[in-house]
């Protein structure tokens, strides 16, 4: 939690992953630097893992996410802060799902993301969504291109030259950590705009 936080990013991991995923932990420590809070939590327990079907039930997944934004927004320190999701494979369809139900998410970004699995729901979100993907990841690349085609808010596909699925190459994840950066920077200091009260005006 940076001083004078201009957002909070929620990070929502893939199947296998958890909370401690270098990876995200990794994107986090940039956000932070740029004056974002940030939060990762397990969506599942233990137990709960160990149901492969658990894994993969988007809802299931979306619902505990709703549920932990509705947390976060009454922490103190963070009440009237604009709330973003950052989902990393499976965890970007439950992201963009969540982002359905709650017309208050500020943005959503997914790296590496499967939105196709939240295909039904696409057409619902509303907050600006940048789909980062890897240029050596054809498969999940097409998926991307695919779900962007269903969503009807202002969204990008931006393409990591060199990166497979995970951006384990060289200098990779440092661009998708750059790109979620400036995205959420951008749309979340401007939900916080909006947000402010208007500036008294001198009396004539």
């Amino acid at each position: 939690m940076p001083a004078d936080a201009r957002g909070v990013v929620v990070f929502v991991h893939g199947s296998g992953s958890s909370r401690r995923s270098p990876r995200n932990r990794y994107v986090a420590g940039r956000l932070q630097q740029a004056g974002l809070a940030t939060l990762l939590f397990d969506l599942l327990t233990p137990g709960e893992e160990r149901d492969r079907g658990n894994v993969f039930d988007i809802d299931l997944l979306s619902g505990r996410l709703a549920a932990v934004t509705s947390w976060v927004r009454d922490r103190r320190g963070c009440r009237g802060l604009p709330v973003g999701y950052f989902g990393a494979s499976t965890g970007a369809a439950a992201a963009l799902c969540a982002a359905a139900d709650d017309p208050e998410v500020a943005a959503v970004v997914t790296r590496g993301g499967r939105p196709d699995l939240a295909a039904p729901r696409l057409g619902a979100v509303r907050a600006p969504t940048l789909l980062v993907v890897g240029g050596r990841d054809a498969v999940v690349l097409e998926l991307n291109r695919r779900a962007q085609a269903g969503l009807r808010c202002q969204s990008r596909l931006a393409v990591v030259p060199g990166a497979t699925h995970l951006f384990e190459e060289p200098g990779t994840l440092e661009q998708a950590a750059r790109l979620a950066r400036d995205w959420f920077v951008e749309h979340l200091g401007r939900r916080t705009a909006e947000r402010a009260p208007a500036e008294p005006q001198p009396m004539p």
